[in-house]
């Protein structure tokens, strides 16, 4: 089973990521770090040097319209930062191209 769902885009992990050589992705909600650390040697072929894991939970959303007010929620998604070694690096351009192997 894959555990990993995409890579992560924002202004801030693309400035973690040229500093730190940091790399966010969104994983799955059941996965662990030890189970994380085998998955990355296995897509990537890289050793991980430190892994952060962080849950967002639900939340309320709200939004005026023509038609009224209309409430919802947000999902619930895990989101996890890789730091790898000094020599190391992951080319998300080319996996983003290719994810066929990161949607199954």
């Amino acid at each position: 089973m894959n555990l990993i769902i995409k890579p992560f885009f924002s202004k801030k992990s693309s400035i973690i990521q040229e500093k730190n050589k940091c790399y966010t992705f969104l994983i799955r909600l059941n996965s662990n770090k030890i189970e994380l650390k085998k998955e990355f040697y296995e897509m990537f072929g890289i050793t991980v040097k430190n892994i952060r894991t962080m849950i967002y939970y639900k939340k309320n959303k709200s939004k005026y319209t023509k038609k009224g007010l209309i409430q919802g929620k947000s999902k619930t998604f895990k989101k996890v930062i890789i730091q790898l070694n000094d020599n190391e690096s992951i080319d998300l351009l080319y996996q983003k191209n290719n994810s066929k192997n990161l949607n199954k």
